[in-house]
């Protein structure tokens, strides 16, 4: 049977590869956005202080620091290669290959953009600003699908072969070539380094979550469908009741669990204690929330 031209057809296959396409460029965009910045804190800040950073950054410092002759960018690329490998066999194609070119975007970049700030006298300033810098150009490039390379990818690596936990085994990287930089340098440059670091982590923090950020409740209530009935109208926040049993009286009860904003809360918080001065609120802080009304950027 000869298939008849479907202009519907067509048009759904357009629009899918040209939003296939955006999604392309727009995540090369915040690799080089992000890496840029990165750059301009590295050596604007960092390197005119001697800082140390964690991961294959710190790697790439201390070695420009003793082998001064070499570009930082070049020695990033070259520290990232066995790591490339690594991950091209044991990690999603497409995050490789995004990473390898935020790798690369950064090591070039990391050679050509090299601004001069006026000399910053305290140490401590130094490690703050340098770590405000660095931390919004590595969390840009962190809410694209890749990233810059590092031990991000080691660390991935391990937990899909061992099961170990990404976060503790970034720390304990983190903290050997911290540790690996005491060695060549004074101590006092390697404590301002971890104070960087720990700073740059909360930016990062901040940066990939900080504009998507809610508050989880759980209400536990003999009156909770008329709470949740008041949440929905006078917050218009949506709201799920969770089936629950009470341990000590066994009697079935309803679990409220809605999300809100942070300054919602102490209005959240006077609606339910009005309406059952007995009631049990737990809040939790989240990391990030997705979906409808909560926002639907992903987060690699």
């Amino acid at each position: 049977m000869q298939s008849g031209f479907s202009p519907l057809g067509h048009l759904s296959f357009l629009v899918g590869f040209l939003s296939g396409w955006r999604r392309i460029l727009w995540n090369l965009f915040l690799i080089t956005v992000g890496s840029s910045i990165f750059a301009v804190g590295l050596n604007a800040v960092l390197i005119p202080q001697g800082f140390v950073s964690g991961g294959v950054v710190g790697i790439s410092l201390i070695l420009y620091y003793i082998f001064p002759a070499y570009n930082p960018g070049l020695i990033y690329f070259m520290v990232n290669i066995p790591l490339i490998v690594l991950g091209w066999f044991t990690i999603s194609r497409t995050f490789m290959l995004y990473t390898t070119v935020g790798m690369s975007v950064f090591s070039l970049v990391s050679g050509i953009v090299a601004p001069r700030f006026p000399t910053i006298e305290d140490p401590i300033l130094a490690a703050i600003f340098a770590a405000i810098i660095c931390g919004v150009g590595a969390g840009i490039i962190l809410r694209s699908r890749g990233s810059a390379g590092g031990f991000d990818i080691l660390a991935v690596a391990l937990s899909k072969k061992w099961g170990l936990r990404v976060g503790g085994t970034l720390t304990f990287l983190n903290a050997l070539v911290l540790f690996a930089g005491a060695y060549f340098f004074h101590l006092e440059i390697i404590l301002y380094s971890f104070l960087y670091t720990y700073a740059m982590g909360r930016v990062i923090d901040a940066v990939m979550t900080g504009f998507n950020q809610r508050k989880s409740i759980l209400i536990v209530s003999d009156h909770a469908e008329e709470i949740g009935r008041q949440i929905l109208m006078r917050f218009d926040r949506g709201c799920t009741y969770l089936k629950g049993t009470g341990g000590y009286s066994g009697m079935d009860k309803k679990i409220i669990f809605s999300i809100i904003t942070l300054t919602e809360l102490p209005k959240m918080k006077e609606l339910i204690f009005d309406l059952d001065p007995s009631a049990f609120l737990v809040v939790n802080d989240t990391l990030e929330v997705l979906g409808k009304r909560h926002g639907s950027l992903r987060v690699y």
